[in-house]
């Protein structure tokens, strides 16, 4: 059960919050500066590549790596292929994940390695395989690990992961956290922009920050549920089943990293899909049980002795489409022919990258507000 009072309570909210989420969330803007320093002294900024990497791998643990591999594809598009690396082993803990390269890579090949951990010998082992294989290596992992070491014996590029003072003394963090995300994200993005794969220059990344900021301020815990995007979108999906739809380029991977966050740091299902073909995909489903109409007796049931149904809710995440083609009416009428609430969200004016900062900082905040007030 959600306690919606707790989301109107700041001092409550910071009580529960003994991850550290909102704060990470908070601190989003502050994080990718930071990130994008430690990737300038690492030198970044001064590389001068003779052209494109034919591939791109990206290996690494945890949604947050899940979710950078899916952020970098869907903003390189064509222009070079985007592989992440799954990990295989009998356990996630980090002694048991192994990476393997491709047969195919070689020296016009990059690989990437990001993780918050960086004590993975996996991990080493992939940046020795590669060095053995002639293939350029970039890594961003804390300072002072195994892997910062053995991306120095492979004679690659290191950058110390951005992190804050109150995480110095955390074991180990959590994958999905916001701050995590970006700390890991915003040197890769400084990476590709210099192989010419995306769009992203320092200034780019500054209104990047900028947004996340902007974001912080209407989705802090100060700010009343009312007008708060993030404490809304948390009541709604309080007793649902997110049915996720995304319509745009930037909305794809935002849609995919809420459902992470969601199952990580909520512990909530979710599913996701692009429109138009969610139409056709999640058509029976809301047609079944889960939707809001299934049960004709819910209108007396016990509110407070019997727990609630699940019913599914979408929740439209939509990038500002192209050419004003959209499928986003017919999503609505669909959704309510069935008596299926609706939440959408769509960023303001800007980058692409500042449209897909603002949709996942605020379905970070949404995540981790229907963590601490369901008590998870």
């Amino acid at each position: 059960m959600l306690d919606e009072s707790l989301l109107d309570t700041p001092e409550a909210l910071s009580e529960a919050d003994r991850r550290g989420l909102l704060r990470g969330a908070a601190e989003a803007g502050a994080r990718v500066r930071t990130a994008a320093r430690h990737a300038a002294e690492a030198g970044v900024n001064d590389l001068k590549p003779d052209g494109r990497p034919r591939a791109v791998l990206i290996a690494g643990p945890g949604a947050a790596a899940i979710c950078a591999a899916d952020l970098l594809g869907t903003l390189a598009g064509a222009g070079s292929p985007v592989i992440r690396l799954a990990p295989t082993g009998v356990a996630p803990a980090a002694g048991a994940l192994r990476w393997e390269l491709p047969g195919w890579t070689g020296s016009v090949d990059l690989l990437l390695i990001a993780t918050p951990d960086g004590t993975e010998p996996g991990l080493s082992l992939l940046a020795d395989q590669a060095y053995r294989r002639g293939c350029t290596v970039v890594a961003v992992a804390p300072a002072g690990t195994p892997l910062s070491e053995a991306v120095e014996g492979a004679h690659g590029l290191f950058v110390p992961l951005a992190t804050a003072p109150y995480e110095q003394d955390e074991q180990q963090l959590t994958a999905s956290a916001p701050g995590v995300l970006w700390a890991l994200l915003t040197p890769l993005l400084a990476l590709l922009d210099r192989t010419g794969l995306l769009a992203a220059p320092p200034d780019a990344l500054e209104k990047v920050a900028d947004r996340l900021d902007h974001i912080a301020e209407r989705c802090g815990p100060a700010i009343a549920t009312y007008s708060n995007p993030a404490k809304t979108l948390a009541a709604e999906l309080a007793d649902a089943l997110p049915v996720i739809w995304t319509e745009g380029v930037s909305a794809g991977p935002a849609g995919r990293r809420f459902a992470a966050a969601l199952a990580e740091l909520s512990g909530r299902p979710a599913l996701v899909a692009e429109l138009p073909e969610a139409l056709a995909a999640h058509s029976a489903l809301l047609a079944g049980p889960l939707a809001a109409s299934a049960d004709p007796d819910d209108f007396f049931r016990d509110r407070v002795e019997e727990p609630p149904a699940l019913h599914a809710r979408v929740v439209l995440l939509r990038d500002r489409p192209l050419g004003g083609l959209t499928a986003a009416p017919a999503a609505r009428d669909l959704a309510l022919s069935h008596d299926t609430p609706i939440s959408e969200l769509e960023p303001e004016e800007g980058a692409e990258l500042e449209t897909l900062a603002e949709l996942i900082a605020i379905t970070d905040f949404a995540a981790v507000y229907l963590a601490l007030a369901s008590g998870a």
